[in-house]
């Protein structure tokens, strides 16, 4: 609509000028009319492809895409445990006998109690209720009960701040690696709210944290497609079924990093929504070396050597992580960076291929294109990388470093725990540009990019309104 009215306002303009220029230079305007009068049906046959060709413009351009608002479920407090008891529960579950039976095990509890007190997690982190009792329940129900009260908590607040009623939704994306019963948690969405018939829902599984911005990218292919509609994304992981109670120290590693959380995310592709939306959707990056059998085998979900499932970590994944990252800057990078940092970045690009190989490949600015960065919270030893490699200053990464401290590593929702930290912080200004970045098994690394459409204030129940008078605070190296 937009577009048509400049249209339109620059015909008028145009006619104007011409009408003022011909007056000037002694054209009889009588003439003039004279001539479109005899000639009427000839310019009409122009004007017909004219107009059509406009019109499939106007149809085929891509749409814009809003996001409207997000929810970040905030567990209950009852939720929170320390380091301390967690290790207090390890003990329970050795003393009786459920897992590390023998004392002979007690350094697989040593490992897991270093791996926390350096990991960033803080004392609040949440482990679901079925981890919290013995014995353990880890069975359907409990892992249902524990990804409903996520979803559903996310989805009420939504609804909630927005106004909107589920039966105005048209397409839903839902996301979870490991947990997909059936009926699927999109079917259950579906059931719970009473969403219409004819939704579009996809429920995508198995493809790790960072499924958020594929489920993003989802929505926004079917927003394309299905005009004048809402768009609901849902990212979430289930903890309670993926506790790993075996002896493999790699698998260990996500017992210690992974914590409950999820987030509901609403996108329109109506016009009249950019004025009360929040951000308009830049660009999607998705980037999946998968063909690669060292990227593909890098995280595994399987059994170890006692039959026990859990995901395997390989000494490969740091270097697998690293080189699909740089593939997915070298993709964004010529969509976002200034001019200049493109010219440096291909100058540098051929110094090296031709004249001086040994050269460092050149590191762009990426702090010129973006005022805030959402790197995925899957471990301190990412963040740091992150803030390493693309130069990032201790504020740019804050949001991240203290997602992990105060809600672990929520998988593909982590980055939206970050954008409402943001924003709770009252730093998020109108157009500024966002940075989401997520890393998943696959291995995958995809990015999305957001520019803010006003200065944004906190939603309601921003998950980090109880305690944003104690952040940043100090992480221990």
């Amino acid at each position: 609509m937009k577009n048509l009215k400049m249209f339109f306002f620059k015909i008028s303009f145009i006619s104007l000028m011409l009408a003022l220029s011909m007056k000037g230079s002694g054209i009889n305007l009588e003439d003039l009319q004279n001539f479109f009068h005899h000639n009427l049906e000839t310019i009409t046959l122009l004007s017909v492809p004219l107009l059509f060709l406009l019109t499939i413009y106007m149809l085929s351009r891509p749409k814009s895409i809003y996001l409207v608002d997000f929810s970040c479920y905030l567990p209950p407090s009852h939720l929170k445990v320390s380091v301390k008891t967690l290790m207090e529960h390890a003990r329970r579950a050795r003393e009786a006998g459920v897992c590390w039976k023998n004392k002979e095990n007690d350094y697989l509890i040593e490992f897991q109690q270093k791996i926390l007190e350096r990991s960033g997690l803080g004392q609040e982190t949440c482990i679901p209720e079925g981890l919290q009792c013995f014995p353990l329940q880890q069975d359907m129900a409990a892992s249902r009960k524990e990804t409903e009260e996520v979803i559903f908590g996310a989805l009420d607040n939504l609804f909630r701040n927005t106004g909107v009623k589920p039966g105005e939704i048209g397409i839903l994306v839902v996301n979870s690696s490991t947990f997909n019963p059936a009926p699927s948690l999109a079917s259950m969405i579906v059931n719970k709210y009473k969403l219409r018939d004819n939704i579009k829902s996809l429920n995508l599984g198995g493809m790790g944290c960072s499924a958020g911005v594929i489920a993003i990218d989802v929505a926004k292919g079917l927003l394309q497609v299905h005009r004048n509609t809402y768009a609901i994304v849902v990212s979430t992981e289930n903890i309670t079924q993926n506790l790993y109670l075996g002896k493999n120290k790699s698998m260990l590693v996500t017992n210690c990093l992974f914590r409950v959380g999820g987030a509901a995310i609403l996108l329109s592709n109506r016009s009249r929504d950019r004025a009360t939306a929040k951000y308009e959707l830049l660009h999607t990056v998705r980037i999946h070396t998968g063909s690669d059998d060292r990227s593909f085998e890098c995280a595994t979900q399987e059994e170890d050597e006692d039959g026990i499932i859990g995901v395997t970590l390989t000494k490969n994944l740091p270097m697998v992580a690293a080189r699909t990252l740089k593939i997915n800057i070298a993709t964004l990078g010529p969509l976002v960076l200034p001019m200049k940092e493109k010219l440096a970045f291909f100058v540098t690009f051929l110094k090296k291929k031709y004249f001086r190989p040994e050269m460092k490949n050149y590191t762009p600015n990426f702090r010129l294109a973006f005022e805030h960065f959402c790197i995925h919270a899957g471990g301190r030893a990412l963040i740091d990388e992150l803030e390493k490699n693309l130069e990032l200053s201790p504020l740019h990464v804050e949001a991240s470093r203290m997602t992990l401290h105060r809600f672990g590593n929520t998988s593909s929702s982590s980055i939206w725990y970050e954008l409402a930290y943001t924003e709770a912080k009252g730093r998020m200004k109108e157009g500024n540009r966002i940075w989401q970045i997520a890393l998943g098994s696959g291995f995958k690394c995809n990015s999305s990019v957001w520019v803010a459409l006003r200065n944004i204030k906190p939603s309601v129940n921003n998950p980090w309104e109880d305690c944003m008078d104690r952040y940043p605070v100090e992480i221990d190296i």
